[in-house]
């Protein structure tokens, strides 16, 4: 039988991931997840889960939560958090997850749009940047007339406008109904909201029903890309798609999920809990790319010599493999033996030495870091897909990658390509549509089904999909050339001395940049000068990083048609962050926000000014 006849067969018996969960506590006796506590990592099971769940879901029937209504939650990822997650689907009622990055206006934005009537918040802990979650939803709670609950995950509440989970819980302690409510749930019912980041404007609520996760838990289990023994730990955010498959995934398949502490404790908990799979953004792996690549380039002695020579080797056997040749001589392998073969051995004991493979989904990976983990022997598993089709479309599986795509189309999901390159979706895992936005519906989803993604791809002939461009999110200089800023600052990104980047050149002569420099490889860098910096913005005005900047940007420029090519950059002198509203909650740069907010100095890389 083949993995979509199986999955046909399934589907009738598989329609939510409640009924997933029931039979996942029938079937699986290994812990389900593991999270920290005071006392250490602790193990939880499935009848601990589904208990949980249980007891959730017939708080909210108690409290007055009905079919169809929203229930929202701020929150940072964790068990909790998924657990409550699973409740509102138990409820029939539709969850709304928000960033726990977002601002307090955000939050308003998301609140009122979907209507939600009540707020699950899981802590008031401040960070250097904003208040906590709790601080920032009392703040614009009044103008959500809508919601009319806040339910804490810790602390007491106060009986009224704002309730502790236990409080919660004690009010469904003679709801009997369960099974009934799960029997219940049609696949066609919503089971999300999912708020798309707001690259280009407000964020729109993506209705996902129950029978899309559904879909992607029973088209993960068909890949194989997971497996039942995996340990796949999880940071991202439950507010995004990527995580959400991950959780369905997690029902489905009954591996054990790792719940990591916070992003900031990422490194230490791999080591502590030895996971076999880590799904991340691209930003991760550039991160560590970078990182490993600035210590090597930075160290003294032979030991830097060394470094410095097989990294230049290895810029030759990137750029000879992202051509289709291959590259071998007895220098890149002697480079292998001495260099990399030890810096695979370094990230082996920081991964916790059973990492088996990375999935890398919601942005681009930039090729040149792909290759990298490649020649160190790890699978980045890069996959595509966008909230509006929950996330899983396509992806490269383990033993059968192709670098530079997103691998091949998950079963059922039909994808072609438009006359102008845009690709088109269709299959079990697209959305109903825009909540409140009928015309923003229309102008993405055809009556048969086709979903306009709204990026520029290829398909090859063995159906790999290859991403080249977004459509709305191209530069047309004033020559009439077209250009793709994101392939740009990808390429950007590479370089250690940066941290982000805007392109810019809508309608102007030349291509610009705007450059936010990397804190800690800046720093680094002026120390081996003998210089030291005590802010950022004296880090960025500085002439040796000014060099470096320029340095990648003619590395860059060298790989780009004249037209393409950036002729003119500004060192920020702070870095971009979503608090200050250049990124979105995935660290996405918001090129309509920055344009705006950093006009004057787009304007000033240019002769002429904007009429």
């Amino acid at each position: 039988m083949t993995a979509a006849a199986q999955l046909a067969q399934e589907s009738s018996s598989e329609r939510n991931l409640i009924e997933l969960l029931l039979a996942r506590v029938a079937q699986t006796k290994t812990p389900a997840a593991t999270h920290k506590t005071a006392t250490g990592w602790v193990d939880v099971s499935w009848a601990e889960v589904l208990a949980q769940v249980k007891a959730v879901s017939n708080g909210l029937v108690a409290w007055g939560v009905k079919p169809g209504d929203r229930v929202a939650l701020f929150a940072g990822t964790s068990l909790t958090f998924a657990v409550v997650d699973l409740a509102i689907s138990a409820a029939r009622a539709i969850s709304v997850p928000i960033y726990a990055s977002n601002t307090p206006d955000e939050v308003r934005y998301v609140l009122s749009n979907s209507g939600a009537a009540l707020l699950f918040v899981d802590d008031d802990v401040p960070d250097a940047k904003q208040p906590g979650r709790l601080t920032r939803a009392r703040q614009k709670l009044s103008q959500a007339p809508d919601c009319r609950q806040v339910v804490l995950f810790e602390g007491e509440g106060n009986g009224g406008t704002e309730l502790s989970l236990a409080q919660l819980i004690a009010k469904g302690q003679g709801v009997t109904d369960f099974d009934a409510r799960v029997a219940a749930i049609q696949s066609e019912d919503l089971c999300h909201f999912i708020y798309t980041s707001g690259t280009t404007g407000d964020p729109k609520g993506v209705m996902l029903s129950h029978g899309n996760w559904a879909y992607e838990a029973r088209a993960i289990r068909s890949l194989g890309t997971m497996i039942p023994e995996d340990s796949v730990m999880l940071f991202l955010p439950l507010a995004h798609s990527f995580a959400q498959v991950v959780k369905a995934a997690w029902v489905g398949l009954g591996f054990k999920l790792v719940f990591a502490e916070a992003v900031e404790k990422v490194v230490a908990n791999l080591a502590e809990t030895k996971p076999t799979i880590l799904p991340a953004v691209p930003r991760v792996f550039e991160k560590v790319f970078a990182g490993v690549q600035g210590n090597a380039l930075s160290a003294p002695g032979l030991k830097g010599t060394l470094a410095r020579w097989a990294f230049r080797l290895f810029d030759e056997y990137a750029d000879a493999r992202d051509q289709g040749r291959s590259y071998d001589s007895l220098g890149f392998a002697l480079a292998r033996k001495l260099v990399f073969s030890k810096i695979r051995a370094t990230l082996d004991e920081k991964l916790g030495g059973r990492m088996r493979l990375f999935i890398s989904g919601g942005a681009p990976l930039p090729r040149k870091i792909a290759w990298f983990f490649d020649l160190l022997g790890y699978h980045v598993c890069e996959g595509y897909g966008l909230s509006e089709t929950s996330a899983g479309t396509t992806i490269n599986l383990p033993h059968a990658m192709k670098i530079g795509t997103v691998g091949k189309t998950f079963p059922e999901v039909e994808v072609k390509l438009a006359a102008d390159g845009e690709i088109l979706i269709r299959g079990p895992n697209v959305m109903k549509g825009y909540y409140r936005n009928e015309a923003a519906t229309a102008e993405v989803l055809e009556a048969d089904g086709w979903f306009h993604s709204g990026d520029i791809g290829e398909l090859d002939a063995e159906g790999y999909l290859r991403i080249t461009d977004r459509k709305k999110d191209l530069i047309k200089t004033s020559g009439g050339k077209y250009c793709a800023p994101q392939n740009l600052e990808n390429a950007l990104k590479t370089y250690p001395i940066i941290s982000n980047s805007m392109v810019y050149g809508d309608g102007r002569p030349y291509l610009t940049v705007l450059i936010c420099p990397n804190e800690e490889a800046g720093k680094k860098l002026l120390s081996e000068k003998g210089v030291t910096v005590g802010t950022y913005a004296e880090l960025a005005l500085r002439p040796e990083i000014r060099e470096a900047v320029q340095k990648a940007i003619d590395a860059v420029n060298l790989q780009q048609p004249p037209y393409g090519t950036l002729k003119k950059f500004t060192l920020m002198d702070h870095d971009f962050a979503q608090e200050t509203g250049e990124l979105t909650p995935t660290l996405k740069v918001k090129r309509k926000a920055c344009t705006q907010k950093y006009l004057a100095a787009l304007d000033a890389m240019y002769d002429e000014k904007r009429l």
